[in-house]
């Protein structure tokens, strides 16, 4: 019982925090591959750019000058139905999150 009550105090301590800007970060470049790839109703990125809690998960490859984002999209529905992808996306955000810096690539998957 001991054991398991001190995995519990510590265990929040573990957690890493995820700063507003990454969140805003993520926000602005998932909105951003919504909008060239022909909105929401055509256009879902992949979970990890839902994923703000985690900072961008696996989609986050860079965040030392700005935030570098690559994922992969399709129509929606293609990851729940467990399609392939359509479109992959590399993106360069501001380090406050805020614009997007540049759209490293946009096309089929590489």
């Amino acid at each position: 019982m001991g054991l398991l009550v001190s995995a519990l105090i510590v265990a929040p301590a573990l957690a890493q925090k995820v700063s507003k800007e990454n969140v805003s970060a993520i926000n602005t470049a998932r909105i951003r591959a919504e909008s060239i790839n022909g909105g929401l109703s055509n256009y879902r990125a992949a979970k990890c750019m839902y994923a703000t809690g985690k900072g961008g998960g696996d989609c986050l490859k860079n965040a030392s000058d700005g935030f570098l984002f690559v994922f992969d999209g399709g129509a929606p529905g293609w990851q729940e139905a467990g399609e392939p992808p359509t479109v992959e996306t590399e993106i360069l955000i501001s380090d406050d999150g805020a614009s997007v810096l540049e759209v490293v690539y946009n096309g089929d998957p590489r």
